[in-house]
């Protein structure tokens, strides 16, 4: 008997489930995130955000992971880079990221990417 899908039932269906749950145990990025220790970017970054001044920075980590993830994938570019974000649930999870996150936060600019540096 044929069976053909209804996509808009499916489509529309959600479950629970964890980040965790949907990257699995093998995957690159698991293996990188469980070999480097990436609480020293905080410590080299530390004396140069205000404890009282200023709006809330972008988490440092997560914009050293992301040109990471450029090397990892030979993605050429950030706009690029930022649209495999929004989809890729195991980017997402090495980011730290929910998958209710703004992937593309208002405050970006380029000096907050590696090429500002």
């Amino acid at each position: 008997m044929l069976h053909k899908e209804k996509p808009d039932y499916n489509r529309n269906q959600y479950g629970f489930y964890t980040l965790d749950q949907l990257v699995p145990d093998e995957h690159f990025l698991r293996q990188a995130e469980a070999v480097i220790d990436f609480d020293f970017i905080y410590d080299l970054v530390e004396d140069t955000y205000s404890s009282d001044n200023g709006r809330p920075s972008l988490d440092p980590v997560m914009l050293v992971k992301i040109p990471l993830i450029q090397c990892f994938y030979g993605i050429r570019s950030m706009r690029q880079t930022i649209k495999d974000i929004e989809v890729n649930t195991a980017y997402r999870w090495f980011l730290g990221l929910t998958l209710d996150d703004n992937v593309r936060p208002t405050r970006w600019t380029k000096k907050d990417t590696i090429a500002g540096f």
